[in-house]
């Protein structure tokens, strides 16, 4: 089986070279695969499924006419996709964390947010951000009015960003030795850090590979599964 793991494209209306690099992906690389994960941050922002915009339309489609299965799995931007918008992407909501076979090895795939334990302030974010009520709340208002408090939390977060040591933004190791032995998988898969490399991980008795995604708009790196072969490669656009 051939499959093909990207992440953190976040996909935006304002720049449409990012929206013409993910089709021509697409239409190069994912036409004679079996299976495409989007682990996380596809979208810049994710207003809700109601917010039937021609770009959400557009993305929606391309993924529809793909002849493989797809798979999304929410990030830390666009938390609120449903399964409505699913449904019109011909896509299959994923939960976070999810353990998959890969050619009979069991392969955590995760956003890796949820890893980043030593950024205490992003994480009290991450948990209010996620909480029923805030999302029942912030979707019943207009879309007017949740775009301004969308642009005002990723104005937040980019501060926090520059403000914050590099370390202290990636995953906590121990939280993935933890994630990775709890999932009994020696293969584990996310995106997040924006930082696309393959980990050796110490698993107690035994070892394992972590690897990282790259981001679309630094590296479009992408992880490549092809039978038991399994590769991080650079898309060129």
């Amino acid at each position: 089986m051939k499959r093909i793991f990207i992440s953190d494209l976040h996909l935006d209306d304002q720049r449409d070279d990012l929206t013409r690099a993910f089709e021509s992906f697409l239409a190069k690389h994912c036409q004679d695969i079996d299976e495409l994960y989007i682990l996380g941050d596809f979208f810049e922002v994710w207003l809700g499924d109601d917010n039937q915009s021609e770009f959400n339309q557009r993305i929606a489609s391309a993924l529809s006419c793909l002849s493989c299965r797809v798979f999304l799995m929410h990030g830390n931007r666009d938390f609120l996709i449903g399964e409505d918008y699913c449904g019109r992407a011909n896509a299959t909501l994923l939960e976070d964390p999810k353990t998959i076979d890969l050619e009979g090895r069991p392969a955590l795939l995760m956003h890796g947010d949820s890893l980043c334990t030593l950024d205490v302030e992003y994480m009290k974010a991450r948990q209010l951000l996620r909480s029923p009520a805030f999302q029942a709340d912030f979707l019943q208002k207009p879309l007017e009015e949740r775009a301004a408090i969308a642009k005002q939390i990723r104005g937040e977060s980019k501060a926090h960003t520059r403000e914050t040591a590099d370390d202290i933004m990636d995953v906590t190791p121990e939280e993935v030795t933890k994630a990775m032995q709890e999932a009994g998988v020696s293969l584990f898969i996310h995106g997040h850090t924006h930082r696309p490399a393959i980990h050796d991980v110490s698993l107690g008795e035994s070892s394992g590979k972590r690897y990282v995604l790259g981001d679309w708009h630094t590296s479009m790196q992408y992880l490549m599964a092809d039978g038991s072969d399994v590769e991080l490669k650079e898309y060129q656009f």
